[in-house]
């Protein structure tokens, strides 16, 4: 192998290990936003959402208590669910 080839192969690698790191980074919040608790469907999630994941999209069920949405501030508690308020703070469930 060459030098140029060993360069390229590196460069890709690289560009490989930054998107995986970008893809298990929280969702940014825009404007005035809430981290709201328990709201959102089964793998769409902003972040948090227990043991063994890695942040957004990994919550495994609709409304998961521990898994959070970013929302409008001041909107959260008001949101309904089949399962309940939102909440600002995890919800053991």
């Amino acid at each position: 192998m060459n030098a140029k080839s060993i360069a390229n192969i590196a460069g890709l690698a690289l560009t490989a290990g930054i998107a995986a790191g970008l893809a298990t980074t929280p969702v940014a919040a825009q404007g005035a936003k809430e981290k709201c608790y328990g709201v959102s469907k089964a793998g769409k999630n902003d972040c948090a959402a227990g043991p063994g994941t890695s942040c957004a999209g990994t919550s495994t069920k609709d409304y998961q208590g521990n898994a959070w949405t970013y929302v409008d501030k001041g909107s959260c508690v008001k949101i309904k669910t089949p399962k309940g308020s939102g909440s600002l703070k995890p919800i053991k469930r």
